[in-house]
């Protein structure tokens, strides 16, 4: 699924259906999403300070909300149901990219074997679109925290996204081809750089603070599970291999309110 799909597709579920949308109790909401994406691959030792906090790209992503404590057709309020107050839908379309190498004990410099020269050799970029929805639940009363009741509503969300990934895994060792000698099979095969898809889970915990009447600061605290092991372009049959991979995005984000 290239690109240009992908965004045809999330402005169609924006757009094209607002005015039903509207017919039926809802309203909308905006807004644009960025900030840091820590992602954890088959590059670097597993539970690794160093290979964590340099493994680490940049996001954004377009968002949009069903809103249904309010109607966009009459400018009122819905019926007071608790899911009308509590709970929005979030669709979104996220791009982030990432450059990964290897960290940790395999590549200290007390290591000195030809396995840990490879290993520093070897570097990775991995382009990841996704598109999807979330259910987003918030505590605290919707309709208050528009009224201007209080200022911070903290909330937590669920969702599924589509993922197309593009990785890039090179090396500078040797003619760069990745063609060694006496290389067992398991990791002849470990390397794939076509681009592929995949679905994600979603989880995010996050709060909103109320700037205007009709906008809002968010800051959002998310993590990602992929269900491929191929996002990176890695994937080594070896023990240390244990999962697929994930991601954990800090954004922050504007979101305006259409009335």
């Amino acid at each position: 699924m290239n690109t240009r799909f992908l965004l045809l597709v999330f402005f169609l579920l924006v757009f094209a259906k607002q005015e039903v949308y509207s017919q039926f109790g809802f309203s909308h909401e905006v807004g644009i999403i960025t900030g840091p994406v820590v992602f954890y691959s088959d590059f670097g030792q597993r539970n690794n300070f160093e290979t964590n906090g340099k493994n680490t790209g940049f996001g954004i992503g377009l968002i949009h909300y069903l809103n249904f404590s309010y109607r966009a057709d009459c400018n009122c309020y819905t019926r007071d149901k608790y899911f009308n107050d509590h709970f929005k839908i979030r669709n979104e379309i996220d791009y982030h990219k990432t450059h990964l190498a290897h960290y940790g004990r395999w590549v200290a410099p007390d290591q000195t074997s030809l396995f840990a020269d490879q290993l520093r050799a070897m570097s990775g970029t991995v382009s990841v679109f996704e598109i999807g929805s979330q259910l987003e639940y918030f505590p605290l009363s919707i309709r208050d925290f528009a009224a201007g009741a209080y200022k911070i509503a903290p909330f937590i969300s669920f969702g599924a996204h589509y993922v197309s990934y593009d990785p890039e895994v090179t090396t500078s060792f040797g003619n760069g081809s990745f063609v060694y000698p006496n290389v067992p099979l398991k990791y002849e095969n470990a390397r794939n750089n076509d681009p592929g898809s995949t679905w994600a889970v979603v989880g995010s915990v996050g709060i909103r603070y109320k700037l205007t009447p009709l906008s809002d600061l968010m800051l959002d605290s998310r993590w990602e599970h992929y269900f491929s092991n191929w996002v990176d372009g890695l994937n080594p049959d070896v023990p240390e291999n244990k999962a697929n991979e994930w991601i954990y995005w800090l954004n922050i984000g504007y979101i305006y309110y259409i009335e």
